[in-house]
């Protein structure tokens, strides 16, 4: 196995628990500050996980997949935001 092998195989662990932590924050909150800030960052490491394997398979079109998450992301957060601006 070569460094990059060994390399893209631990970033996908660390992707994958960071995913699952995020989660758990997402669950318990506290707050709908807490939420938002955590649904972003699932998306984020979602996008992240997506093109670690786009570089593992050798496949582009995954990271195609991946802005497009990212673009989403982006813009339910701004819109999150401006909604919630507007609450309180």
């Amino acid at each position: 196995m070569d460094f990059l092998s060994i390399t893209l195989k631990v970033s996908l662990a660390v992707l994958i628990v960071a995913f699952f932590l995020t989660m758990i924050r997402l669950a318990k909150g506290p707050r709908l500050y807490d939420r938002v800030v955590a649904l972003d960052l699932v998306t984020s490491i979602s996008a992240g996980i997506i093109l670690v394997y786009a570089i593992m398979t050798g496949k582009p079109m995954f990271v195609d997949v991946a802005v497009i998450i990212f673009l989403i992301a982006f813009l339910g957060t701004v819109a999150i935001s401006k909604y919630l601006t507007k609450v309180d």
